[in-house]
C-alpha cells in the first residue's frame, strides 16, 4: 500500500493549498515533489519563533541559547515601547516584556523560562550541569545576574542617554519603526520618557545606585571565577551565558548586538573597567562560545 501523508489538520501544521497532498505512488515523480514541498511547509510552520528586541541584553540571553543549541528559528524584532502591547497579546496577559519564544504550540515569556524550555526540547549541548550541586549553583548564579545586574545596567545606560541627546537620537534611529526613521529626535523623546517611567531612568539618585550595583556584580563575577575559566565546573553553563549576556552593554563584544555611540557619561564609566578580569572574561566568552546565528529569514508576504 502506498504511504499516506499526515493530516494537515494537526496543531501548528497547515499546507499553503489548504488541501492534503496526493498519495505518493512508486515512480510518481510529480507526487513525490508535491509531498516534499508539503513536508517543507510543515517544517516552516512548526519552526520556533523568537519575539525580541534587538538591543536588549535579556533578549541576547535567549538568542545566544538558541544559537548555541543550533536551533533553526525565525526572529521577529519588536520596537522598544511598542513591545509591551505585543507581549501582552501574545501571552494573553501573562508577560509584558520580551523575549517570547513560540515553541511546540506554547508562548514562553522570560529569558530564564525560555532557556528552561530549550533545555527540555533541545538538550544538546546542555546549559544545565548534570551534577545536582553544580546545577543548583549554576541556577543560583543565573538568578543573581538576572536580578542584581540586568535591571541596573539597563537603568544606568538609559539614564545616561537622558543627558546625551545625540546618543539617544542615534539609538532611536537604529530601533525606530520605518515610518519614524525620518524623525529620530521625536522617537528619542518618546523613548526616553518611556524609560524614565518604566525603569526609573530619569532619577540621578537611582542611576548612582545602579552604577554601584553594576560594579558590585562585576566584583561578584570575578570572585566567583577565581582562577577558573568558568563560573561553575569546567565548562560553559547557563551561569556563564547569563553573566556574559547581561554585561554585554558594558563590554560591547564584537560578537554581541550592535549599539550606536554610547552616551558620554556611560563611556567614561566604562573606560577604566576595560582592564578588569571580568570585562576581559565577557569578551572571551563571546569570542569562544557565541556561535554564528541560525537565523531563518521571515517569509515574505505574498
Amino acid at each position: 500500500m502506498a504511504a499516506q501523508p499526515p493530516s494537515g489538520r494537526g496543531p501548528g501544521i497547515r499546507f499553503a493549498s489548504g488541501r492534503l497532498p496526493p498519495t505518493i505512488g512508486s515512480g510518481d515523480a510529480a507526487s513525490r515533489g508535491r509531498w516534499n514541498q508539503s513536508l517543507r511547509e510543515v517544517q516552516i510552520n512548526t519552526r520556533p519563533i523568537l519575539w525580541h528586541i534587538e538591543i536588549s541584553h535579556y533578549n541576547e540571553k535567549a538568542r545566544w541559547a538558541l544559537d548555541l543549541k543550533g536551533v533553526e528559528h525565525e526572529r521577529r524584532a519588536l520596537v522598544p515601547g511598542g513591545h509591551i502591547a505585543v507581549a501582552l497579546a501574545l501571552t494573553r496577559g501573562r508577560c509584558n516584556t520580551t523575549p517570547i519564544l513560540e515553541l511546540d504550540g506554547r508562548r514562553i515569556g522570560d529569558s530564564t523560562a525560555v532557556i528552561r524550555a530549550l533545555e527540555e526540547r533541545y538538550p544538546q549541548p546542555p546549559l544545565y550541569p548534570t551534577d545536582p550541586v553544580e546545577r543548583r549553583r549554576a541556577l543560583e548564579l543565573e538568578d543573581f545576574f538576572d536580578e542584581e545586574l540586568g535591571p541596573y545596567i539597563r537603568r544606568l545606560l538609559f539614564h545616561d542617554l537622558h543627558s546625551d541627546r545625540a546618543a539617544a537620537t542615534g539609538l532611536a534611529a537604529q530601533v525606530s519603526p520605518p515610518p519614524l526613521k525620518r524623525f529620530p529626535r521625536l522617537f528619542a523623546e518618546g523613548f526616553l520618557a518611556g524609560t524614565a517611567l518604566r525603569y526609573g531612568a530619569g532619577s540621578a539618585k537611582a542611576a548612582e545606585r545602579a552604577r554601584a550595583r553594576v560594579l558590585r556584580a562585576l566584583d561578584r563575577l570575578e570572585a566567583e571565577l577565581g582562577t577558573g575559566d568558568y563560573l561553575v565546573g569546567e565548562r560553559f553553563t547557563v551561569a556563564d551565558l547569563t553573566a556574559a549576556s547581561l554585561f554585554y552593554p558594558l563590554v560591547l563584544p564584537t560578537e554581541g548586538p550592535v549599539l550606536p555611540e554610547l552616551p558620554a557619561t556611560f563611556a567614561r564609566f566604562r573606560e577604566p573597567l576595560k582592564g578588569r578580569r571580568g570585562f576581559r572574561w565577557v569578551e572571551d566568552m563571546f569570542r569562544r562560545h557565541r556561535p554564528t546565528r541560525w537565523l531563518i529569514p521571515r517569509p515574505q508576504a505574498t
